[in-house]
């Protein structure tokens, strides 16, 4: 990918992701500083998660801009005039999908391993514990490419293909969900996508708030699939009725 916008943007994300962490020891909960116990193993992979996803809106720009500046440069038109099909132009995209969603899992496991080993260092033999929740990040970040991949290409501009992205997955959804029973609104994709990292102490929360309505982890994974492939057909499907 030889745009420098886009490796900006994921160094961004990187720094982004360790900055938060990195202050995330200071802050002050009931009167007592959180200090290195933020950074202990094995519960700092699911904190760590769950800070990232606030980060997969950048990976969605990133994939807006792939894919938008391809439609300016007239590409994916090329790409078809020199025998390429539409099924071949979207698995590429989706390739690239897997690849940015690696790269968040990647950035996950980087910084968690540099905090845990330099902060508490003494937990380090619990590491491999909640592992798995890196995965399931993965997945949820892989959900959010898939979104911003169907807007990316339905608008074909890069601003609306922005503000498109950001709207459904910050207003349009929640404010959907919130005139939705909750029996329903767990079932909406972005919903499904951010049950697979959930608010840490969450357990705490509900005994103060009520149960929450959402999945658990294991629950929303398969429908994440789901998702995911569904975004993944509409885009084929928009392509291929259209004129690139």
């Amino acid at each position: 990918m030889p745009y420098r916008t886009v490796w900006v943007i994921l160094g961004l994300y990187v720094l982004l992701l360790a900055g938060f962490v990195s202050v995330g020891g200071s802050v002050t909960v009931n009167g007592q500083q959180l200090g290195n116990t933020l950074y202990a193993f094995p519960a700092l992979w699911p904190r760590l998660t769950y800070m990232a996803s606030y980060f997969n809106l950048l990976l969605g720009i990133t994939l807006i801009i792939l894919i938008t500046d391809e439609f300016q440069f007239r590409t994916f038109r090329q790409q078809v005039i020199d025998g390429s099909s539409v099924a071949g132009l979207v698995q590429g995209k989706l390739a690239v999908s897997g690849l940015l969603a690696l790269f968040g899992m990647l950035g996950v496991l980087g910084v968690g391993l540099f905090f845990g080993l330099t902060r508490s260092p003494e937990t380090v033999g619990r590491a491999a514990e909640t592992l798995g929740t890196v995965l399931l990040y993965g997945l949820q970040a892989l959900g959010y490419l898939s979104v911003a991949a169907l807007v990316g290409f339905l608008l074909r501009k890069g601003g609306p293909a922005f503000l498109g992205f950001l709207l459904y997955c910050w207003i349009v959804e929640p404010l959907l969900r919130l005139t939705t029973p909750d029996e329903v609104d767990r079932y909406f994709p972005v919903k499904i996508f951010d049950s697979l990292t959930p608010t840490p102490g969450q357990e705490l929360l509900s005994t103060l708030t009520g149960p929450s309505s959402a999945l658990l982890p294991t629950q929303a994974a398969p429908l994440a699939v789901v998702y995911i492939g569904l975004c993944w057909l509409l885009t084929y499907l928009l392509l291929r009725s259209r004129d690139l």
